[in-house]
């Protein structure tokens, strides 16, 4: 039998390298590792809103209907509609519309990922599922609420320029107010989309809190005992909380009361969102 060659006998000889660390000596990875933190999740959820194409179809579509039927309905006013109304208030037409292409982004900002099932790669990479569900509310908040007040302002000074000199009714108010309730709704819609965590069924929730309080008061009036709730619901309803805000047919209270029971109802999601997002399982 031949012998193997010296070189053969001194690799098989020779012993396995040892990974442990030394006694008394802890391991430490030459991968730099950087403890993570909300601006992260922040940086995260900012690339996916800018990056995905819902987000440019919604918040176009959203700007064209703000801006397009407000300007439509400007050129058809003049100079006396504005005695005692804001330049703002063609805006208050478009944001009928408008305000459903924003429910529908807040609902996809988080629904996608549960349909896609990239949810659990983002809670991999962010294991504090509370700082993801955060950012995504402060990013898309932030995103909404700067387009609602652009193309409301936009309007704004349009129809100001049109009608110079025709009202002294202040506007930057209506601009704050307006573009705050509708990114309001679109919070709460993100919220919902959270909880059920799919997105046609968060749609069709969010459009039934929309659309519902504006039907049904036609209904409950009928009877004089539901007369009371009928009333309330179409005080407190979606577009008749924006003709106040936009002070439309001189509409007292300014839309304080509605905006104020609009952001009750979004910290309450917002709370149950948070509490199932930590009970369920991706």
């Amino acid at each position: 039998m031949s012998t193997p060659p010296q070189h053969q006998m001194q690799q098989q000889a020779a012993p396995a390298p040892n990974w442990q660390a030394a006694p008394g000596t802890s391991y430490t990875s030459p991968i730099p590792i950087t403890r993570t933190h909300l601006g992260h999740a922040l940086t995260s959820e900012w690339t996916k809103i800018k990056s995905l194409r819902s987000t440019m179809w919604t918040l176009g579509i959203f700007l064209l209907l703000v801006v397009g039927i407000g300007l439509l309905v400007a050129a058809q006013t003049n100079d006396a509609d504005y005695v005692d109304v804001p330049f703002t208030l063609p805006a208050f037409f478009g944001l009928i519309l408008g305000q459903i292409c924003l429910i529908t982004l807040g609902v996809l900002v988080i629904s996608s990922e549960y349909g896609t099932g990239m949810i659990r790669t983002t809670f991999t990479a962010s294991p504090q599922r509370y700082r993801v569900l955060t950012a995504k509310l402060m990013v898309f908040f932030t995103v909404a609420f700067t387009v609602s007040a652009f193309a409301i302002g936009f309007v704004g000074l349009v129809t100001s320029g049109m009608h110079s000199g025709a009202s002294d009714v202040g506007w930057a108010g209506t601009v704050v107010m307006g573009a705050l309730y509708v990114s309001l709704l679109g919070v709460l819609a993100l919220a919902v989309g959270s909880m059920l965590r799919h997105s046609a069924g968060a749609i069709t929730a969010m459009l039934g809190v929309v659309l519902v309080p504006a039907i049904m008061p036609a209904f409950l009036m009928i009877s004089e005992s539901m007369r009371p709730i009928g009333e309330k619901m179409m005080e407190y309803n979606a577009p008749n909380a924006l003709a106040r805000i936009f002070q439309l047919d001189n509409e007292t209270g300014g839309g304080g009361p509605q905006l104020a029971l609009l952001a009750g109802l979004t910290a309450a999601a917002i709370a149950g969102a948070y509490a199932l997002l930590e009970r369920r399982d991706v």
